[in-house]
């Protein structure tokens, strides 16, 4: 192993010692009963089992009232007006049928909210977002809090889907869960046509018929969208963490390999539960060393910048308590090994093709950065992830994968990377802590010093930019109030095309903010996340216009180059009486229980911590109709 990798995971082994103790603890406690009272179901009375397969056909109503098979839950986050999870709809009697062939039984216990954020960048739907995921997590809990089931299957793909239906079944530890994928859409406009019409469109240079047309080429069927983007980052993850069964993450939908893949995916849930011989709980197979190769491989495919937040909140709900120090530390020795849009012009089916997961898995694990000795449910060890599905004459096969990468231009080995640490980079300084994406930022743009342009909204900047008042000029964009507690921390993505056209025109820009920006940004020099925020008295609230800000993404430093001490901030966020509008009012309470954005932007703490160091948080939000200074004194 890479003495890094090592020295990081036992870190936060000791970090989290007590914590993680409790943890198992309780999960054991919850096994050693279940192992000994049969099928989960077996201990409900009368009434409550009746109602349990009151609505069952007939012959899983004589499986459910008996105690021999056992149950398993399908949590899902089916709807058709997001293609990434479209697929889903035919998943449930796929997924019985497959399970009662294994010898249980299956049932839907519950679905869970699933938004776009494609669907609501730019718009006030965008900061319900990131709460949207700690909805899910309480939502997944009340589909397993029924007591009838073994084991749970989980169909979740995009942005906060995944990382909440995760933290959800991890309270629910003793129980084996295992995430069946939909796959992407299979590869439509390039990428980079598509970006380069946005600008177009930011410039005035083409209609809105145009980009309509430039989109819908792009988004044109069922499946993930193909970008490397949070929804992605979550498949590679989730199959690193070794809950994908072995190469299902890029199996395109609606294809017969998808369709097997998901029937052996409800096999597989069916014989890893607590009364079979291949117990594989959740909880156990989520420990220090899952967390770690979780992080590598995000950090050696430049993956979405959600995944600072969401693997922090993740690693909690396990007991867990990973910091951005030790994911500054892992990215000086993980190397970016892919070239995935928008880190470079190809898209996850290129990806795939080239030798995909099992070619990055293998080389990973070859070069000692990736820990091999972890439970995952394929079994005992991470080897499993190098071998690729394939239907033959008897049916559904894997085999390992020898061939390296068959195009060095998508994915490259260890021994010859794209460049020499991670796509992601931690950033700190006076202003605070921060999160930079580097891996689709020209390096002659990763150190800039420039004057701050203040900006309370991401609208003040867009009408900055149309009206022509930020051309000529090097200048740094400062957007603050966008934090988790200010108004949900919504992802910035509208800022990307302007700010790529100045940057394309010669001007030295970037940004910094207490908010996020997409998965999918790219080029322009960014510093997300920056905590604490503005809302919460972060010095971002102190900058002006014209003070020096300094970005210096190679060293990892974040500065402002002016005395704040004797400032009082400017800006504040909206109060609960201006925060109204596509149902924001009903999570006003999440703006005063959310954690700051280094540990993990949630409403949780850590899972078996007597008194959790990173939340609920400090969050703020002024009451109806107080200025927000007001409520601060």
């Amino acid at each position: 192993m890479n003495p890094v990798i090592e020295q990081v995971t036992a870190r936060i082994a000791e970090r989290s010692s007590a914590s993680r103790t409790v943890y198992l603890s309780r999960i054991r406690a919850e096994a050693a009963a279940a192992r000994a009272k049969g099928p989960a179901r077996a201990h409900l009375g009368c009434a409550n089992l009746a109602h349990g397969f009151a609505a069952a056909p007939a012959e899983d109503k004589l499986a459910l009232r008996g105690t021999a098979k056992p149950g398993v839950a399908i949590v899902t986050s089916y709807n058709d007006m997001l293609s990434a999870h479209q697929p889903y709809e035919t998943y449930p009697p796929e997924l019985k049928a497959a399970v009662r062939k294994a010898g249980g039984v299956a049932q839907v216990a519950g679905g869970v909210p699933a938004m776009c954020d494609g669907i609501t960048q730019g718009r006030a739907g965008m900061e319900l977002s990131l709460y949207s995921r700690d909805v899910i997590a309480m939502a997944t809990a009340i589909a397993l809090s029924h007591d009838m089931f073994d084991s749970s299957l989980l169909l979740g793909v995009c942005d906060k889907i995944v990382p909440g239906l995760l933290i959800g079944a991890l309270h629910f530890g003793h129980l084996p869960a295992l995430f069946v994928p939909a796959g992407p859409m299979t590869s439509g406009l390039p990428n980079k046509v598509k970006a380069r019409t946005r600008q177009l469109f930011a410039e005035g240079k083409v209609g809105k018929d145009d980009l309509l047309d430039a989109e819908s080429k792009s988004y044109h069927s069922p499946g993930t969208c193909t970008f490397y983007g949070t929804a992605n980052s979550n498949q590679v993850l989730v199959e690193v963490m070794g809950l994908h069964l072995p190469g299902s993450t890029f199996v395109n939908p609606h294809t017969e390999l998808r369709r097997a893949l998901t029937e052996a995916a409800g096999r597989r849930a069916t014989e890893i539960t607590v009364h079979g011989q291949e117990y594989t709980p959740i909880g156990e197979v989520v420990d220090e060393k899952a967390i770690v190769n979780a992080c590598v491989a995000l950090l050696a495919t430049g993956g979405s910048t959600n995944h600072t937040l969401h693997l922090v909140a993740i690693a909690a709900a396990a007991g867990i308590v990973l910091t951005w120090d030790d994911l500054a530390d892992l990215s000086k020795v993980v190397p970016s090994l892919t070239k995935m849009y928008p880190n470079g012009q190809a898209d996850v089916n290129h990806f795939r093709d080239a030798g995909g997961m099992q070619v990055l898995i293998g080389d990973l694990l070859d070069a000692g950065l990736l820990h091999g000795d972890v439970l995952t449910v394929a079994g005992r060890g991470l080897d499993h992830y190098r071998s690729a599905p394939s239907l033959k004459e008897e049916g559904l096969v894997w085999e390992e994968v020898v061939q390296g990468s068959t195009d060095l231009d998508v994915l490259r080995p260890v021994s010859a990377p794209f460049s020499a640490d991670g796509g992601i980079h931690m950033l700190d300084g006076n202003l605070g802590c921060a999160v930079s994406k580097v891996s689709a930022v020209k390096p002659e743009h990763l150190v800039i010093e420039a004057p701050a342009r203040v900006f309370d909204d991401q609208l003040e900047l867009l009408a900055a930019f149309e009206r022509g008042e930020l051309d000529g000029q090097d200048f740094v964009a400062v957007i603050r109030y966008q934090g988790p507690s200010a108004n949900g921390m919504p992802e910035l993505h509208k800022l990307t095309p302007p700010m790529a056209v100045l940057l394309d025109r010669g001007q030295r820009v970037a940004i910094v903010t207490d908010g996020r920006m997409s998965g999918a940004s790219g080029k322009v020099p960014a510093a997300i996340h920056l905590s604490p925020e503005a809302a919460d008295g972060g010095p971002i609230a102190l900058v002006r216009d014209g003070d020096l800000i300094r970005l210096d993404s190679s060293a990892g430093t974040l500065e402002v180059l002016a005395d704040l001490s004797a400032r009082t901030p400017e800006g504040r966020a909206q109060s609960d009486a201006e925060w109204v509008g596509t149902g924001r009012e009903l999570f006003s309470a999440f703006r005063r229980m959310t954690g700051h954005a280094q540990h993990g932007g949630s409403l949780f703490g850590v899972n078996g911590a007597e008194s959790p160091s990173h939340g609920p948080g400090h969050g703020f939000a002024a009451p109806a109709g107080t200025a927000h200074t007001e409520a601060v004194q």
